[in-house]
């Protein structure tokens, strides 16, 4: 008896040192497959979301711009009808910052930049109608980017979020 005893003893020790032996493979695997899964992440949030981001604000400046570029075009406009100006005198941006003197003789008719390289003539009150109806649409381009913005912002977040939990860190909220 003894000796099937030692047998039985030699064998759960072997099948214990294979599940031991087996477990410390798995978990290097986990490992392995958990710090890949992280790499995943991180250059998901640098090489995607971060990118994606920048441009989305790049765009949502270049519309604040142009919005106040109408603002101040129709602030401008509302100074010549104040001051019944029909001669005007001022200077022009010939191109690369060099200015020239220019004299208006009939101010009554202005010029705008409606898009895609193409100018219109519009009387100071069209030209007003014509940015209203510019500004609004501008003002719900802009929400729209801001939109956008905050749910890659959200993104940004949840990807971060989501690498923090992998590596088992306390929650950066303080709430």
């Amino acid at each position: 008896m003894k000796g099937r005893r030692g047998e039985n003893d030699n064998q759960r020790v072997e099948q214990r040192s294979r599940a031991v032996a087996e477990n410390a493979t798995r978990n290097r695997r986990t490992e392995q497959e958990q710090v890949a899964k992280l790499r995943q992440y991180e250059d998901f949030v640098d090489k995607r979301l971060k990118p994606d981001l920048q441009n989305a604000i790049s765009q949502r400046d270049a519309l604040l711009a142009q919005r106040k570029t109408f603002t101040d075009l129709a602030t401008s406009i509302h100074m010549l009808e104040q001051q019944k100006l029909t001669k005007l005198r001022t200077m022009i941006n010939l191109g690369s910052e060099v200015y020239a003197q220019a004299e208006v003789p009939d101010s009554s008719r202005i010029f705008v930049d409606i898009g895609l390289g193409f100018h219109a003539e519009f009387t100071w009150q069209e030209a007003l109608n014509f940015i209203i109806s510019k500004e609004e649409m501008l003002a719900k381009q802009i929400e729209s980017s801001t939109g956008q913005i905050a749910s890659i912002k959200a993104q940004i977040k949840l990807v971060c979020e989501g690498i923090r939990e992998l590596l088992n860190l306390p929650s950066g909220d303080t709430s």
